[in-house]
């Protein structure tokens, strides 16, 4: 006879081996409370049927599938013309003529009066200080102004009610207003903003570096002092903080007015 060979059970095969007949492993039982890959499934009522048309009167969606009798609602496809169609007639937005145009380099400005500043002021709304000037963030949170636009003007209307001195670091201001702002011991300080800086402004983020006027018509405003810009020498010198950055640009961006060119030769 042939030689029988012993058999080796796994340590898990020898406990299944040694338990009584009535007595099994205990089975995985999961948490009815928990969500797993098993128990997942559709919510109640969220999957129907689809709805079969076409099929004969008795289904009641017969003949013309629910879609009435000819037409151009009826055909196969959306049914329905794209907006400002007028059934083939010229539509309205043809018949008036085209006029002017878009200035993609214009710019729409906020603007706020003195006599507005002063009532915000007298209601606790506003402050400032030479250190913490007024700027479109506080204008915008305090309601002062609805939106920033493309920056902060300041007007001179009002200018005889204004009797608190403010510093305000607009966008641009007008003569009047400066006038009416200094009169009293206040400063005003024009300051540049491309979007991207207005936003930080407003969301008072103070991690990225502000951009500097890059346009001709930005440079020769920033850079002059009867208009209060803060890339003019003057105001450098009476702005209680002042970025290094700011007397850089400055130097650079006033070298056009002592530049000499060549005249052509004729």
């Amino acid at each position: 006879m042939p030689r029988e060979l012993p058999i080796t059970l796994k340590a898990s095969e020898r406990l299944f081996c040694s338990l009584p007949a009535t007595m099994a492993l205990p089975r995985f039982r999961a948490n009815p409370g928990r969500v797993h890959l098993f128990n997942l499934s559709p919510a109640q009522n969220s999957q129907h049927a689809q709805k079969r048309v076409g099929r004969g009167q008795g289904s009641g969606r017969g003949g013309t599938s629910g879609r009435g009798h000819k037409g151009q609602k009826a055909r196969a496809g959306n049914g329905k013309p794209k907006p400002g169609f007028e059934g083939g007639q010229t539509p309205i937005t043809k018949l008036f003529p085209k006029r002017g145009f878009v200035n993609a380099n214009t710019k729409t400005y906020a603007p706020v009066n003195l006599d507005r500043i002063q009532h915000w002021i007298d209601q606790g709304r506003l402050t400032s200080s030479p250190e913490k000037p007024i700027t479109a963030r506080e204008l915008l949170l305090s309601g002062c102004v609805h939106q920033v636009h493309d920056g902060i003007k300041l007007l001179g209307d009002g200018a005889e009610q204004l009797k608190t001195p403010i510093h305000i670091t607009p966008s641009r201001a007008s003569k009047t207003a400066i006038r009416a702002v200094e009169k009293l011991g206040g400063t005003v300080f024009c300051k540049y903003y491309n979007p991207l800086a207005l936003r930080d402004c407003v969301h008072d983020r103070t991690d990225r570096i502000q951009a500097a006027p890059t346009k001709r018509n930005d440079i020769v405003w920033y850079t002059e002092w009867r208009n209060r810009g803060y890339l003019s020498p003057q105001a450098l010198a009476k702005m209680p903080i002042v970025e290094e950055r700011w007397k850089t640009l400055s130097e650079q961006l006033r070298l056009y007015k002592n530049q000499e060119f060549d005249k052509p030769r004729k």
